[in-house]
């Protein structure tokens, strides 16, 4: 007889976590509105999640078992898309949860029933690694507030915390169209609109923190077309002092990921830790530009009044839509056991 999953729950309030040495808290916050994502006009081409039927039909026969595709058990809308986002972290929580013995929250800006809440203590006080997924679409103006940015100052003030930032791709920027259809023929991804522009609340972040970082374009990686493994990361190992990439070759495949781009000439304040080798067969301005790799993963040292960490990292980096290896699963392992 098989064993039966835990019982869910919903609409329950956070139950903080107390600190214990060694055992590192790790939350999630999704930037995003999820009313104002599901509540999009699906007649609108760009700057939208898919509806769920769309995902069926690009991805065909994959989700076409009943528990994703009966209506009466999976929402066929834009809802039913973004619940694929929590499918896909659980097994990050889970994994971490089992390393460190704290079970692993996800918060929402706004969630499924209408409830706010921004980044202050009710998120920060019971955290030592906070993951903000910058998956807001621009479109619905999620703004970081003054007070927010002033709340992450104070937490990476506190010895050990880590603040991880994962703005999404920004795709279709230009306004001529043959340049949209460029970068969309480059990633290849039927269910990205020739503009799907993200991040505005992680980007808002950033400048408040005066990090000199911006979330670029949407890149396809390379892997290999036989085995589908992905190109080794360029890892610049002599950088990684911490060991953030210790045993980690390659992360995972995603058909359009952003370049972390570092807009300072200041060498010594982000470190450009790995660089993902780019699918070259297909043009992109990026690659036209000259560009072989982009910037996947970057870490900026504490330093000065800040005492915690700052990493730039994906989000789909903790997803396993795509599937998840071991070299993956490291890079987790390192995130919940930083020292």
């Amino acid at each position: 007889m098989s064993k039966k999953a835990p019982a869910r729950t919903y609409n329950q309030t956070h139950v903080p976590r107390k600190y214990s040495a060694g055992h590192r808290r790790v939350s999630i916050y999704m930037s995003w509105s999820y009313p104002a994502e599901a509540g999009r006009n699906p007649a609108e081409l760009d700057n939208r999640f898919s509806t769920m039927t769309e995902v069926r039909r690009v991805a065909w026969p994959n989700y076409e078992a009943p528990e994703w595709s009966d209506p009466l058990q999976f929402q066929q809308g834009i809802a039913g898309a973004l619940e694929l986002f929590f499918w896909a972290f659980a097994p990050f929580q889970k994994f971490v949860g089992d390393l460190t013995g704290n079970p692993v929250p996800v918060f929402q800006r706004i969630d499924q029933a209408g409830f706010k809440l921004p980044l202050d203590e009710r998120v920060l006080a019971d955290t030592d690694t906070l993951l903000v997924f910058g998956l807001d679409h621009n479109i619905t103006n999620q703004t970081a507030a003054p007070e927010e940015i002033e709340a992450i100052r104070e937490f990476l003030k506190r010895e050990g915390t880590c603040l991880i930032l994962g703005p999404h791709h920004e795709v279709g920027v230009s306004e001529d169209q043959n340049v949209r259809q460029m970068e969309y023929r480059h990633h290849g991804d039927a269910l990205v609109p020739r503009q799907q522009r993200f991040g505005k609340y992680t980007r808002e972040l950033i400048d408040g923190l005066g990090i000199p970082v911006e979330n670029r374009f949407g890149l396809r990686p390379l892997r290999d077309n036989q085995t589908k493994k992905l190109a080794p990361l360029t890892i610049a190992r002599d950088l990684d002092t911490k060991g953030w990439l210790k045993d980690v070759t390659t992360l995972n495949f995603h058909m359009h990921l952003p370049h972390y781009a570092v807009t300072t000439d200041d060498a010594k304040s982000v470190h450009v830790l790995a660089k993902q080798p780019i699918d070259t067969s297909k043009p992109h301005p990026f690659i036209e530009a000259g560009n072989t790799e982009f910037n996947m993963c970057l870490w900026m040292p504490p330093g000065g009044d800040r005492a915690g960490d700052i990493l730039f990292a994906d989000s789909t980096i903790f997803s396993t839509l795509f599937g998840a290896d071991q070299s993956l699963e490291n890079f987790w392992r390192n995130i919940a056991q930083a020292k």
